[in-house]
């Protein structure tokens, strides 16, 4: 049941931080919802390393979200340098 809660949590997060970030993207929800826990994982991530989480400790809605923003600038960044980006 977690699992289904974090992918259901990464497809929010993910559908966010393409909200935030508007473009297009050749990727679809499997790509969005994976953004998307990426991002919570690099969030907490980094989280950890700063102090602002402790160990078993997720991070917050709104650092998922940033971290799922910079996750999706790399990808455009890579993807667009590959020349795969539609348009």
């Amino acid at each position: 049941m977690e699992i289904l809660w974090m992918a259901l949590v990464g497809l929010v997060v993910g559908a966010l931080a393409k909200l935030i970030m508007p473009g297009r993207d050749p990727g679809g929800v499997i790509v969005t919802a994976l953004i998307g826990l990426a991002g919570g994982l690099l969030a907490a991530v980094i989280g950890r390393a700063a102090g602002w989480y402790h160990q078993n400790e997720g991070a917050g809605f709104i650092a998922s979200i940033i971290g799922a923003v910079l996750l999706l600038a790399i990808y455009r960044a890579v993807i667009a340098r590959r020349g795969d980006l539609p348009g």
